[in-house]
Formats: structure tokens, sequence, C-alpha cells
């Protein structure tokens, strides 16, 4: 069954190497704001989110390629594995929002990963439960491509590029609220 979705999987894998390594780049540039003394609770759990999405996207798609390899057991393994991340990144950041230096909608991003690897957790069971599933096979898919979208997010929130909120806008929108109000809403760190 994989092999219909193997040039998707070669083409998924050379995308996820090509935006590790870009990753990589851009902690490496300035350390100090990702990995330093000072560093914000907040960038390393965004920098960690990505890596994660990012090695998600990789994982399934190295496995398959792999002959004869159900690609199901690779992703439940990059799923759970995603899930402890999340896991063990809310319990490391309690102490900085009781602290109040960290608010809980800095990390609703965790929100849609988990969300990723919930979905991905069930279409790996029922793939690897009826290997001629077709469907699963096609939602595992899907799923890399989200996540390569949440990398990618949370990679320009690292760099520094502003944030967007397409819900907030839309909402926004709905209410009569001007683009530039609404921007301004989106772009407040304290809104």
């Amino acid at each position: 069954m994989t092999a219909t979705a193997h040039e998707f999987f070669a083409a998924s894998a050379s995308v996820a190497g090509a935006l590790i390594g870009l990753l990589f780049v851009a902690i490496s540039v300035a350390p100090e704001r990702v990995l330093g003394p000072d560093a914000s609770e907040v960038h390393g759990v965004r920098a960690a989110a990505t890596l994660t999405a990012f090695t998600n996207a990789l994982t399934v798609s190295l496995f398959g390629l792999i002959p004869s390899f159900s690609v199901g057991g690779a992703a439940t393994a990059v799923a759970a594995t995603g899930m402890l991340f999340i896991v063990r990144s809310l319990i490391g950041v309690a102490p900085g929002w009781r602290a109040k230096r960290v608010r809980l909608r800095d990390f609703t991003f965790l929100v849609g990963l988990i969300v990723v690897f919930v979905i991905q957790l069930i279409a790996a069971i029922e793939l690897d439960g009826n290997r001629a599933d077709s469907g699963s096979l096609h939602t595992i898919c899907i799923l890399v491509v989200v996540c390569f979208l949440i990398g990618i997010e949370r990679a320009w929130e690292l760099v520094g590029g502003p944030r967007f909120h397409l819900f907030g806008t839309l909402f926004a929108t709905m209410n009569g609220e001007s683009d530039a109000a609404a921007e301004d809403r989106d772009l407040d760190p304290d809104a």
C-alpha cells in the first residue's frame, strides 16, 4: 500500500531534511535567544515544537520508503513520542506560567500539534490493523504536510517574524473591526 505513496514520501523526506537543516542554521545565528541562560521558555518550546513537527514528517516519510514496511508502526511511535514531548513541554513551562513570565496563550500552538498527533495515532493504528486501508494512509500523508506547515509557522515566530492570527483576523472582520485594528491586536503581545 505504501508503494502508492512512494514518491510523496521521497519528496517529503527531502523537504523535512532541508527544513531541519535550516532550523539548525536559524538557531545557530542567535543561539542565546533559544538556548542561552536568558532564553525565553517560549522560544525553547517553539524550537523544540518545530523540530518535533519536522522530525515527525521525516521519520514517517523515511519509514514509508522502506519496501514492504507498514508506515503505521513508525507513525504510531512518533505520534506517541510527540504527545510525550507536549506533556513534557507543559510541565517544563508550568513554573514560568505560575510566575507570570509566560502566558498560557503563548503555548496554544501545542493544541494544534497534539491534535495532529492524536489523529496520526488513530490513523496509524487503523493502518496497522488493515494494511490495505488507503484512507488511513491518505490521512497520514496529509498530516505530514500539516507538520510541515506547523513547523514552518513555529520557525517563523522563532526567528522573530510577525505573528498572524487567521482566526483573530476573521473574527475581527465579522465584528466590523478594521484590518489595521485587527493587525495591531494580533501583533500586540499583551493583547
